[in-house]
Order: structure tokens, then C-alpha cells, then sequence
């Protein structure tokens, strides 16, 4: 099982531009952690912009060319804790503001994360390396499946995407690229958006095409995506139809909805994927729009009997409606040898996953698809094993669940498991398929 590289695509970039080294910003940990520990000669300095997770290890031999952003709510007691350990680092505290996965931060609080970045920038640049004034062509270039975008000249900085897409630092771009020469990556293989792609590459994929063997689909027939992310599956729907079919994939997300069509026009898809911007809560397409429409992990999001009532709404008499929802409660499964004890807890914190209040991540699916007015339904719970990047990111959260002690009893067990060719990590989920009478 192999996990993220992110930082060797980084690393390519940042050669194939000719740049040594440079600044960097970043929010999530998976860009940037194992940047710091296998690269740390690129980084002239790290900025992190409300971070969820943070490696004090990691982090402290940047010493002073550490800067975090914080808020001052419960979101932020992690960091705290964090920066306790790293006396070092400069620490910008947001007052009166939730840093939460989905806040966008740097459109909330542009002035202070913008003032904040170019002095500490420009100090950190002084006698390291990372003042050099550098000009590139400015514009967009891909290099190893990450595109870059070029603006303004100056130190080099490299803006890693802000959780979800790197298009939420647009706020700050003016003002910083007046001072720094900015190099913005995006594309399947950084942030966010790579997690979304390596698990629909994954045994999640192996579940939704199990659950679609049962929506008949026929040449012509309109589809939906409901909550299409960074378009991964609707990608892959496309080219399993013989693009026959067009496909509309819709997400509440303008960010992600982005991401999504550069991706989806990379593949020559433009003219069968149709990506457009609504609330699953309300859509907004006519009644009986639709041949089919499905709905992947997204009924936790919401109230669920809305969404629900909304699929069936557009979807045409005698069509199909699809939903796969997270099982919290189904514990996950481990290869990994661990006793009892830990294991027990493990399990717990496996079920413990967030949802919107009125959303359905358990097997009360199955009574809402009946209840929703759907027949001939198949329902049926599966795993989906997950032996790639992505089965590193889900036992890398569970492993944020536990004391100093039991991670060091996890990391033996993980490198057995690694070393007998028996890791993998699956995830449990709920399935169903009904149809719309008529």
C-alpha cells in the first residue's frame, strides 16, 4: 500500500521551474507534512492557514519559519495544543471566527491573513535563499499531473490549495502577488481534491459500480450526480457508458465544481459531463428530469428526507434512484494485528464520523427508501477495502484518536502489517437502489 506523494510532485514542479526553494502556504496536512519531512531543504518557509491536523514532530525543525493562522474557537483548541510545543513559530490568532473544514477563510478574513503573510514572507526570505527575486512567464503549465498557475514576480511563493480547491485563495491574490511570484497548484494529485480522486480510484469505486449494476441505463437515458465533488465518479460513469449518456453532476461547492471541469475538459469530457451549482436540499431541475440520478455519501450533508424526496421528485416515473451512505454504524476493518482493547476503541472512534443534523449515515437508509414511495428497492451494505493512498489518509485519522502510548503500539502494527503485505483499511457502507413508480 502506497500512500500520497504529493511532495515528489511538488518537488517536480519546483524543479521544473527552476526555483531551489520557496515559500510556502498551505492548510491541509496532507500536502504539506511529508513535504516538511522528506524536503524540508525546498522550504524556506511554511505558512499554515487554520490547519486541522499539525505534526509538532514535523514541524518543529522549521523553527522560526513556521507561521499558523488559528481562530479562538473549539475548532482550533487541536492547534493550540500543537503550537504549545513549537515556541518557535509565529502564531496569528483569528478572533471571533470558526476555522472549520468548510469555512472559507481567506474570503472571510482577507486583511489580517494577507498583512499577516507578507511581513512574515518577507522576513523569512532574509539571508535563507527565498528573497531571491525570481520572474516567470506568467499563466498556467502542467508538469507530472499538477498545473500551475504563474502570477507576478518575487520570491518565489507556492500557494497549496486552502482545503478544498486553490481557487479560495483568489481573495489574496492581488496582494500578494504584488510583492512574491506566486505559483498556485491545482489539479488531481494535491489537496483536497486528491483525496476525493485516489478514493474513487479505490474500493469505493468497486461499490458504486456493484450498486449501478443495478440501475438500468440505457444509451441516451439523462443522468445525475448529486454531491459530484471533484467529479471522479461521474468521470468514470462516462466513459462506462461509451459516453452515450449525458451526465449532469451537480454540487453544492462552487470551489470543488471548478476543480471538477478542468478535470473532467483534461479528459475529453466537456461535451458529456454538464457541472452545474445547487443544494441537493432543493434542486433545481423540473420534475421527472432525469432517466436515472444517485446520490454517493451525500445524505449525511443534510436532511436526508429532503434529499431524498428531491431525487425522486426529478427523477422520470419508472426511473432509478441510487444512495450509498457512510455506515457509522458498522465498525471499519483493519489489517492490522492490534489487542483487544485498542482495537474496541479504534472501532468507536471508526463510527464516530460527522453528520448534518437530519442526514442518514446508518442503515436507516433503507426504511427512507421505502418510505420515500420507491419499489422493486435492493438494499445491501458492503465494504470497500481500500490498499492505496487513501487507506494511508483513513488510518492516519484514526490514529489521531489515540494517547502517545497506543500510537506507538499502532506504528508496530502498521509497519508489521506493511512489511507481512496485509494492510488495508475498509470502509463500511450503506446501499440502495430503488425505482420511481410509474
Amino acid at each position: 500500500m502506497s500512500r500520497f506523494q504529493v511532495e515528489e510532485h511538488i518537488a517536480k514542479v519546483l524543479h521544473h521551474l527552476g526555483l531551489e526553494q520557496a515559500h510556502f502556504a498551505a492548510r491541509l496536512d496532507m500536502d504539506w507534512t511529508r513535504l516538511v519531512a522528506n524536503h524540508a531543504e525546498l522550504v524556506a518557509s511554511l505558512t499554515l492557514v487554520c490547519p486541522g491536523n499539525m505534526d509538532p514532530e514535523v514541524l518543529r525543525r522549521l523553527g522560526p519559519r513556521l507561521l499558523v493562522f488559528n481562530d479562538d474557537q473549539q475548532s482550533g483548541q487541536r492547534v493550540t495544543q500543537a503550537m504549545a510545543s513549537l515556541p518557535d513559530a509565529t502564531l496569528v490568532t483569528l478572533p471571533n471566527y470558526s476555522g472549520l473544514p468548510w469555512s472559507d477563510v481567506a474570503a472571510d478574513r482577507p486583511d489580517e491573513i494577507g498583512a499577516a503573510m507578507l511581513d512574515f514572507v518577507a522576513r523569512m526570505g532574509a539571508g535563507r535563499g527565498g528573497e531571491r527575486t525570481v520572474t516567470l512567464p506568467e499563466g498556467d503549465g502542467d508538469i507530472d499531473g499538477v498545473t500551475y498557475h504563474i502570477r507576478g514576480s518575487g520570491p518565489p511563493l507556492v500557494l497549496l490549495p486552502l482545503q478544498l480547491a486553490p481557487s479560495q485563495w483568489a481573495p489574496l491574490l492581488p496582494m500578494l502577488s504584488e510583492r512574491f511570484c506566486t505559483v498556485t497548484l491545482s489539479g488531481a494529485e494535491v489537496g483536497f481534491v486528491a483525496m476525493l480522486e485516489a478514493r474513487g480510484r479505490s474500493g469505493y469505486l468497486r461499490v458504486v459500480r456493484s450498486v449501478l449494476e443495478e440501475v438500468p441505463i440505457h444509451p441516451g437515458d439523462r443522468l445525475l450526480e448529486v454531491g459530484c465533488g471533484s467529479g471522479v465518479l461521474t468521470r468514470w460513469l462516462a466513459h462506462h457508458t461509451g459516453k452515450a449518456n449525458p451526465v449532469v453532476a451537480m454540487d453544492i461547492n462552487a470551489y470543488l465544481l471548478g476543480e471538477a471541469e478542468l478535470l473532467a475538459t483534461k479528459e475529453g469530457l466537456g461535451d458529456v459531463i454538464e457541472f452545474r451549482e445547487g443544494d441537493a436540499q432543493a434542486l433545481p431541475f423540473p420534475d421527472d428530469s432525469f432517466h436515472a440520478t444517485m446520490a454517493f455519501t451525500v445524505l449525511e450533508e443534510g436532511d436526508a428526507e429532503t434529499m431524498l424526496a428531491e431525487l425522486v421528485r426529478v427523477t422520470r416515473p419508472g426511473g432509478s434512484v441510487a444512495v450509498i451512505v457512510r455506515a457509522v454504524d458498522r465498525p471499519w476493518l483493519m489489517g492490522l494485528e492490534l489487542r483487544d482493547e485498542l482495537r474496541t476503541k479504534v472501532e468507536a472512534a471508526s463510527g464516530s464520523g460527522s453528520m448534518a443534523q437530519g442526514g442518514c449515515a446508518d442503515a436507516s437508509l433503507y426504511r427512507r427508501m421505502r418510505e420515500a414511495g420507491l419499489t422493486d428497492r435492493k438494499v445491501f451494505p458492503q465494504l470497500a477495502a481500500h490498499d492505496g493512498p487513501i487507506g494511508y489518509y483513513y488510518l492516519d485519522r484514526l490514529e489521531g484518536s489515540l494517547s502517545v502510548e497506543e500510537k506507538a503500539e499502532w506504528q508496530t502494527a502498521t509497519e508489521q502489517a506493511e512489511a507481512d503485505e496485509t494492510l488495508f483499511v475498509a470502509h463500511p457502507f450503506h446501499c440502495a437502489v430503488g425505482r420511481k413508480p410509474g
